[in-house]
């Protein structure tokens, strides 16, 4: 069953392109994460209930969305890959995948850095990688961060 807090947030993304929405939900629906992340806008939040211990951590999330971030729950984005690859991604290293990931998670250099154990110059070297890699140019109208999560998410 679709929840109509879920739907009433799309629409008003719909109206609103770039207003800050975080769901908090019990399930991933599928069909509503993708929708709202197809805008390729940041500002953009899911968070799974019974996985929002910390709170500190969820306000943390709070404030990125509110600055303009995105920040989703590690089920959320394995859901949405499950069933949706993208041959440019094929062309990633392993390292680089798991850059990715932790990029949809809506990690900050600093913090996948702390997370891999590498220096934050490794981290920005494989993120160029990887957008090198999946063709995304250098544009100023585009944030090409958002651009390379959504093409691991493949909305």
């Amino acid at each position: 069953m679709v929840s109509p807090a879920c739907f009433a947030r799309v629409a008003v993304r719909a109206e609103r392109p770039g207003f800050p929405v975080l769901v908090l939900s019990q399930y991933v629906e599928q069909l509503y994460a993708r929708e709202l992340l197809a805008s390729g806008e940041g500002a953009i939040g899911y968070l799974l209930k019974d996985r929002v211990s910390d709170v500190r951590e969820f306000i943390d999330g709070v404030r990125r969305v509110l600055d303009g971030g995105t920040v989703l729950d590690p089920e959320v984005v394995a859901t949405v890959m499950a069933r949706h690859r993208d041959q440019p991604l094929d062309r990633l290293t392993a390292r680089e995948r798991e850059v990715l990931g932790l990029m949809a998670e809506g990690r900050s250099n600093a913090s996948i850095a702390a997370t891999l154990h590498v220096t934050e110059k490794a981290v920005a070297k494989h993120i160029n990688s990887i957008f090198a890699k999946l063709d995304l140019p250098v544009d100023l109208e585009v944030n090409r961060r958002v651009q390379a999560v959504l093409a691991y998410l493949r909305l």
